[in-house]
């Protein structure tokens, strides 16, 4: 028998996310800790029950005593894997118009090193409870990203122009979201995560232009992620993207 325990769970556990605000005692989807997860894929849908149903496992096992429950927002930075950021930062690289979303809509993804502080200064001292993790939802928003990204790849050949277009236009085109343009999604509170309790137990987390810079970086160097699947789902074909920024200008009078 084990002391400590500490479990990395995932927002997604939350059953009124991204529709509303959440906290450490929001509503969680139902779960089955009994649940053999060799018996399903992954998929989005399946992701919050099955990490639900870990964490009722945890705490059968381990119970409340000795267990440490993460629950991160999405998670950057070097070596991310989903290929989220690296998406962005590689697309303006490349330059020319961007089709760019929420410019002003907040969002807080944190930084993988910033989480695994924070993950080995608890276990190290002990600390037991849920955790919510990421930074103050404040702190930057969706535009600061891209434009970040657009900053630090430098392309003077060809320098990205950002084209923000509405949220609901581009749902009305049918622009998949979360993945066709990676971190945006038009709902409610997809970026609204309460991380009070994680802020007072010590979680500092760097500011997100600077995840942006040393991702970059990393790239830069020759840095590459572990393959995964999940890399085709992110991004949006080039064709459509300008036929959708072409619509979008003309549609405003601005071609």
């Amino acid at each position: 028998m084990v002391d400590h325990y500490s479990f990395m769970s995932t927002i997604s556990v939350y059953r009124d996310w991204p529709h509303a605000p959440v906290d450490e005692d929001s509503p969680l989807w139902d779960g089955d800790p009994t649940c053999d997860p060799l018996t399903r894929q992954w998929d989005p849908d399946a992701y919050g029950p099955l990490k639900v149903g870990c964490e009722m496992a945890c705490q059968r096992v381990f119970g409340n005593d000795g267990l440490l429950i993460l629950r991160p927002h999405v998670i950057l930075g070097p070596h991310e894997y989903v290929g989220r950021l690296r998406w962005w930062l590689k697309r303006m690289h490349r330059g020319g118009q961007v089709l760019t979303p929420a410019p002003d809509r907040g969002i807080q993804p944190v930084d993988v090193r910033d989480l695994s502080n924070f993950v080995l200064n608890q276990v190290e001292n002990g600390g037991v409870g849920i955790y919510n993790v990421a930074p103050d939802s404040g702190s930057a928003s969706y535009g600061d990203m891209l434009r970040a990204c657009a900053d630090v790849v430098r392309s003077p050949q060809r320098p990205a122009t950002l084209v923000w277009v509405d949220e609901d236009w581009l749902v009305s085109r049918g622009v998949t979201q979360w993945t066709e343009l990676p971190l945006w999604r038009n709902a409610a509170a997809p970026w609204s995560m309460k991380t009070d309790r994680a802020q007072e137990a010590g979680l500092r987390c760097r500011p997100l232009t600077q995840t942006v810079d040393d991702t970059w970086a990393w790239l830069e160097r020759g840095g590459r992620a572990v393959s995964h699947e999940r890399f085709s789902e992110h991004g949006i074909d080039p064709a459509r993207e300008q036929s959708l920024i072409t619509q979008w200008l003309a549609e405003h009078r601005q071609v």
